[in-house]
């Protein structure tokens, strides 16, 4: 039983735990949105750690069924996380809103490659991304709307 389920708390673990440390090294500087003038559509701050938990386990069972079909899991998951732990120190702790928005670009375009890639190897991991694609570029028009109302 705990071989099955091995690749899940793993994944999912790493996935969560990548969130959570970004969270906890900006949590500083979370007032942010108290300081900046907020675009339309811009939703409340209690809905962003619901939405987050959410996409990070989605991405851990995506990985889980990519590692139980192939033995591993493509670079790509690993290089999207990462650029997604270092966007929450730019835009939060740096406050670099224009360089945020281009870092979420390339975030962007790493969740599509993670998904033509996850989609060769389990077509319900691919599925599982779109979620996190879609708020992503949610995230770059909130991004960018926030560098033009702010500058």
């Amino acid at each position: 039983m705990w071989n099955k389920i091995k690749p899940y708390v793993y994944f999912i673990a790493l996935s969560l735990g990548v969130g959570a440390l970004a969270a906890l090294l900006t949590r500083e500087n979370m007032n942010i949105y108290d300081e900046i003038t907020m675009p339309p559509l811009a939703p409340p701050m209690w809905l962003f750690p619901v939405v987050w938990t959410v996409l990070y386990t989605l991405m851990g069972i995506s990985a889980a069924l990519v590692y139980k079909q192939d033995k591993s899991v493509p670079g790509v998951f690993y290089t999207q996380l990462a650029v997604n732990f270092l966007w929450s120190i730019l835009f939060f702790n740096l406050r670099m809103f224009l360089l945020s928005s281009i870092w979420l670009v390339l975030l962007i375009f790493l969740i599509w490659r993670m998904i033509r890639e996850f989609r060769a190897i389990d077509i319900r991991a691919a599925y599982l991304q779109y979620p996190y694609l879609a708020w992503c570029v949610f995230a770059l028009y909130l991004n960018v709307a926030i560098f033009f109302l702010n500058k």
